[in-house]
């Protein structure tokens, strides 16, 4: 992944069993959204959807992985985050990220 390229950032996950109700949960990712994600440099775009299933996904499109990689590390210090990831099994959470291609 070059520096400067595009990333497609996908987080997959369930909610934990037990933990507070769905309305609670979109109201925590919208607060990720407003008060972490689009104050974050180089962010193009996050939403966040939810399989018949029951698993989540959240896409995230970063102007370059250097801006990927600070918005992870500063996400571990910022309390909408932190909320949000109470709401996560971390068990099945898992991140993968792509590289745009342009054109």
């Amino acid at each position: 992944m070059g520096e400067h390229e595009r990333v497609i950032e996908l987080v997959t996950f369930s909610l934990r069993d037990g933990h507070a109700g769905l309305d609670a949960f979109l109201a925590s990712d919208a607060r990720v959204q407003t008060e972490f994600a689009y104050q974050r440099p180089g962010l193009v775009r996050r939403t966040t959807a939810r399989s018949d299933d029951g698993r989540w996904l959240v896409l995230t499109l970063w102007g370059s992985a250097q801006e990927a990689d600070e918005a992870a590390a500063a996400a571990g210090s910022d309390p909408s985050v932190a909320e949000f990831e109470s709401f996560v099994d971390q068990a099945t959470k898992q991140i993968d990220r792509f590289s745009a291609l342009e054109g």
